[in-house]
């Protein structure tokens, strides 16, 4: 089973990445723990990226993209895995396309969370609201404003992805407004018919 998951932040992709991961087993692969792992690991590709990062400088596609191929090669990856925040642009999507044409594997489905923006606006608000009456510390960028600004990044950089994987006939659609539950019965049903 090889997924990636689209839609934008709060759309509930984490969530459900992670009731897949404990359903099936597989690994879910972010970008950020991936960069970190390689880091840490000290491999020729995890010193380029820490030498970018510590510069302060955005990594690099072409370091993501190698990355992302070596992690997939891993063992825990052998019965599949869950992309979750990459690829976030066209240009990766390609280069992620011609790696695992390379590597003779295929994607069992690309998953889009749609989503109200202004619902989950309103979520981001009222999850502030509830955390600072119990007495809580909110986050610097759990606010609004933070939150229209990386939903705006969003749409910029990532939504053209939707058109991508919809013209490669590889795009799925759910609605993540919709009950956790629900939404991953949807997911399963999804992974049932391109399994058969």
């Amino acid at each position: 089973m090889r997924l990636i998951f689209l839609g934008p932040p709060g759309a509930g992709k984490g969530t459900q990445a992670k009731r897949l991961t404990d359903r099936y087993g597989i690994p879910q692969l972010s970008t950020g723990d991936m960069l970190r792992a390689a880091v840490k690991a000290e491999s020729d590709i995890g010193k380029r990226a820490k030498a970018v990062m510590d510069a302060g400088g955005l990594v690099s596609d072409d370091i993501v993209n190698q990355i992302v191929s070596e992690r997939i090669e891993a063992p825990d990856c052998a019965k599949g895995f869950i992309l979750d925040g990459y690829p976030r642009t066209v240009p990766q999507a390609k280069a992620l396309a011609e790696n695992l044409l390379a590597k003779s594997i295929e994607l069992d489905a690309v998953i889009e969370l749609k989503v109200d923006e202004e619902a989950l606006v309103r979520r981001i608000e009222s999850r502030v609201a509830e955390t600072v009456a119990a007495g809580g510390t909110v986050r610097s960028d759990d606010n609004p404003e933070s939150f229209r600004k990386r939903l705006a990044e969003y749409r910029e950089k990532t939504a053209p992805l939707s058109e991508y994987y919809a013209g490669q006939g590889q795009l799925v659609v759910l609605d993540g407004m919709a009950d956790m539950d629900v939404v991953t019965k949807s997911i399963e049903d999804v992974l049932e018919t391109s399994a058969a």
